[in-house]
């Protein structure tokens, strides 16, 4: 992909975002170093951190509607795996059963 932009530019912006996604995280670190322990409330919200940006960032494909409308396959994949997560709370059966389901349906059935 190219771009019009001049190359100062955009190495300016790639150090700008450098500088403050490290500002971010040193942050926290230099506040949760102040505090003795994390307050027993921002540790239950930070656990369903890691559920929430995964859920918001494989949830969009699922209903990308673009031209076409939404893939079958795509939504039927993602059922399963919902379905297998609720029932074994496994991850790798998890990413098996969704992976396995488009599998068989990208290449044997669709």
């Amino acid at each position: 992909m190219t771009t019009t932009y001049p190359d100062p530019t955009l190495w300016l912006t790639i150090v700008v975002i450098g500088v403050l996604t490290f500002g971010i995280r040193v942050s926290f670190i230099a506040l949760f170093g102040r505090l003795d322990e994390v307050p027993p409330r921002v540790d239950t919200l930070l656990r369903y951190v890691p559920a929430a940006v995964l859920a918001g960032l494989v949830f969009p494909k699922f209903v990308a509607l673009g031209g076409g409308g939404p893939e079958i396959d795509k939504l039927l994949a993602g059922a399963a795996a919902v379905l297998v997560a609720w029932r074994t709370e496994n991850v790798l059966a998890t990413l098996g059963a969704g992976m396995g389901t488009l599998w068989v349906l990208r290449f044997l059935i669709l």
